[in-house]
């Protein structure tokens, strides 16, 4: 009853002051970020989805609308989450962790996961299909954020440092694998390497696994002939336009008309069935062809502000000895950062084809579910050290 009367703590009990005037109760830059995401993800949704949700469920609203009812469930979350305090996920985190991995064993389960274009995802919940992998991806920054806190001493040695953590990640990334889901699997590693790095590993510990880490993707890449053919298609995608290159091609094309100032909201071409994906995983490439660059480089600039705030959020955090707290941020800011910048970077064709959405604008539940839980922890340990920082001075 305690964590659960914890969690659910909305009031503060120290008013917050800045030079005598009360200060704002959240963090207006990252709050206004996030919402400003939200607000422009929802209106791509809707002018990327409308020609497909015509033909397929005979109205162009049916996306918009289930993606409202996907940002509401996140907005609810956000809020609770903003809320609770960090010891609690700290102390929840091994928990949070052990039951992620259940459901991506779940998913895996014949006749429970759901299948779609080949792959088993997805949990069907009634009229919510949750994706166990978007909601994994956080829970390992959770843990890992307070491994890095417990095994402080210990992460100079090879065995109690890095080498554990790649344990568990080896495990989470198998059972993605078996979806498969390797885009969530690079993100995840990517993440947690660089908090590990972040965290006091040494060096050449750090290398030595992010080499290891490197030569089984390039290897999963060899054996499967699925993923040697997006690798070849993102090398050159011309060669073959209609096949293994026609996503990557027809987001290039996107990208081209758009050109400075777009097409016009609405005016996508693209979107008309030629881009596969357009609401979910390629939504940047149809809101480059409507906004042009000027769209693409608000976007980026806005992430940028989440990560920004991110570290400066984790930086306050250490000033005042919250360790957990500072680790907790940088993993979520990696963690939006490093997502973001992969399905920007594919729909750009600087990177090969990856199954991801983009955090707060792109389609799907568990995705926005994910990305909202994120943005209330970094609010809340936002709101803490400010408590912090006036229980001090008072």
């Amino acid at each position: 009853m305690n964590a659960v009367g914890g969690l659910l703590n909305l009031h503060a009990r120290l008013p917050l002051r800045v030079a005598g005037r009360p200060a704002p109760r959240w963090d207006g830059w990252l709050l206004g970020a996030v919402a400003t995401l939200l607000l422009l993800g929802t209106i791509m949704v809707y002018s990327a989805s409308v020609s497909i949700a015509e033909r397929t469920a005979g109205h162009g609203s049916y996306y918009l609308l289930r993606h409202l009812v996907s940002v509401g469930l996140g907005l609810t979350g956000m809020f609770i989450a903003m809320h609770t305090r960090a010891r609690l996920w700290e102390q929840f985190g091994p928990y949070l962790l052990l039951g992620g991995i259940a459901l991506l064993v779940l998913v895996l389960v014949p006749g429970v996961g759901v299948h779609v274009n080949g792959s088993s995802r997805w949990l069907p919940l009634g009229v919510f299909n949750l994706q166990p992998s978007e909601l994994v991806k956080l829970f390992v920054i959770v843990y890992v954020a307070g491994y890095l806190v417990r095994k402080q001493e210990e992460l100079r040695f090879f065995t109690q440092g890095i080498l554990m953590i790649s344990i568990v990640l080896a495990v989470i990334g198998m059972l993605l694998l078996q979806e498969p889901d390797l885009g969530s699997v690079v993100v995840m590693c990517l993440t947690v390497f660089a908090m590990l790095f972040l965290g006091g590993v040494r060096f050449w510990h750090f290398m030595a696994v992010a080499a290891a880490a490197v030569g089984g993707m390039v290897l999963l890449t060899i054996v499967s002939p699925y993923r040697m053919a997006r690798i070849t298609g993102f090398l050159d995608p011309w060669a073959d336009p209609f096949n293994t290159g026609f996503q990557l091609t027809q987001a290039l094309i996107a990208f081209g008309r758009g050109e400075w100032l777009g097409v016009g909201l609405g005016a996508s071409i693209q979107k008309m069935f030629y881009l596969p994906a357009a609401h979910t995983d390629f939504l940047f490439a149809v809101l480059a062809e409507e906004l042009g660059l000027i769209g693409v480089l608000a976007v980026i600039v806005l992430f940028a502000v989440i990560v920004w705030r991110a570290f400066r959020i984790a930086a306050s955090a250490e000033r005042n000895g919250q360790i957990y707290a500072a680790r907790l941020a940088q993993g979520l800011g990696l963690l939006i950062g490093v997502q973001a910048m992969i399905n920007m970077g594919v729909a750009m064709g600087a990177l090969p084809t990856k199954g991801l959405t983009l955090p707060f604008l792109s389609y799907g539940g568990s995705s926005m579910i994910a990305s909202c839980l994120g943005a209330g922890l970094l609010l809340m340990i936002e709101r803490e050290q400010r408590r912090q920082k006036v229980g001090a001075t008072s």
